[in-house]
């Protein structure tokens, strides 16, 4: 069974930045897919950024060239650092993890989800 734990969102301007950062425990495979999806209220959840134990990344066109998404495999750790937010990133963010080299909803391990809110 896997925990993932969040940390990090909070109350920020428009332009400004905020990391996320996403603690996994418990057992599962080395090979693994951890990800951020994130949910406006009404709204689907949605990929944001996802990277694989080998450290291929892949973004969602909405948050390219602002947000970056990197991993700890020693500290089995995923980060998302957010640049130029903007009030329309607001939303909860999850942080996912699936074994192999995708990520999804439907078989994803989940966190908690953080609260991320940009203002305008």
């Amino acid at each position: 069974q896997v925990q993932l734990v969040e940390s990090g969102g909070g109350l920020v301007q428009a332009g400004g930045s905020l990391r996320l950062s996403c603690a996994a425990s418990g057992t599962f495979f080395s090979i693994n897919t951890m990800g951020w999806y994130r949910q406006a209220p009404g709204k689907q959840r949605v990929l944001v950024a996802a990277i694989s134990s080998g450290g291929s990344t892949n973004y969602a066109d909405s948050v390219k060239g602002r947000f970056t998404i990197s991993r700890d495999n020693a500290k089995n750790t995923v980060y998302l650092q957010m640049n130029s937010l903007k009030p329309e990133d607001t939303a909860v963010y999850y942080c996912a993890l699936q074994e192999g080299w995708t990520v999804t909803v439907a078989d994803s391990s989940w966190g908690q989800g953080t609260q991320v809110t940009v203002s305008s």
